[in-house]
């Protein structure tokens, strides 16, 4: 117990005192997953609106599976997208293995359908309501898309927020695609899984209570944003 109170008093020095390397970690992290993110929704939330409003056969499939892949294992993906990236792989030549862009790249693969199975949520209930408003004005179901997108705008952050989280806390994949490469690829979530082995709790708390803090505040501004999306819907 002792020891615990000691660790957390120096964790909370480190904070406090802006130690360069805690936060040298922290923005890395959040450079990784933002990045991740916007690229994510980029892809996901147009691809997310598209199904919703599409037509065809073997739609139905194509939900089923991208609702599948937002369990994606991240072990699994860092694994694939590290077969690929080596040197024996086939994109091994672009040398992005042990880099923040192949870190950036499986937080893209794990966070983007997410992101798009979400915005297809959203978007086929404001199609549902406006389909045949939309129509009316000769848009056609894909016309309809940016138009939805921007009516949902406030329940889509909501996504955006829900594939940040998940990509902050992920550490499987980075580890495996990035190597915790210190000052390099050292992210928030695997310098926490070092430094508990090493025996270091002080920086591992530290860094524990930052993902802690971005945790709650995300959830507290997804629920921000879903009142205020709420709250438009019946205005």
């Amino acid at each position: 117990m002792q020891d615990f109170a000691s660790s957390l008093d120096r964790s909370i020095g480190l904070i406090i005192s802006g130690d360069a390397e805690l936060w040298a970690i922290v923005l890395l992290s959040l450079r990784v997953s933002l990045s991740a993110v916007v690229i994510a929704a980029v892809i996901g939330m147009p691809l997310g609106a598209a199904l919703a409003v599409a037509r065809f056969p073997g739609r139905q499939v194509l939900i089923v599976l991208l609702n599948a892949l937002m369990g994606l294992p991240p072990v699994v993906v860092g694994l694939l997208l590290y077969l690929m990236l080596s040197n024996a792989g086939p994109l091994g030549m672009l040398q992005l293995l042990y880099t923040p862009t192949a870190m950036i790249l499986a937080q893209v693969v794990l966070v983007m359908p997410i992101i798009a199975a979400l915005s297809r949520q959203v978007v086929e209930t404001l199609d549902r309501e406006y389909s045949e408003q939309l129509r009316s004005f000769g848009l056609s179901r894909l016309g309809s898309v940016p138009t939805l997108l921007w009516d949902g705008r406030f329940s889509l952050l909501t996504a955006f927020l829900a594939g940040f989280g998940r990509a902050i806390a992920e550490v499987g994949a980075v580890m495996i695609v990035g190597g915790n490469i210190n000052h390099v690829t050292r992210v928030m979530t695997t310098t926490i899984a070092l430094e508990t082995s090493k025996g270091n709790l002080a920086l591992a708390l530290a860094l524990g209570t930052i993902l802690i803090v971005l945790a709650i505040a995300v959830n507290a501004a997804t629920s921000l944003m879903g009142g205020t999306a709420r709250r438009l819907a019946h205005a």
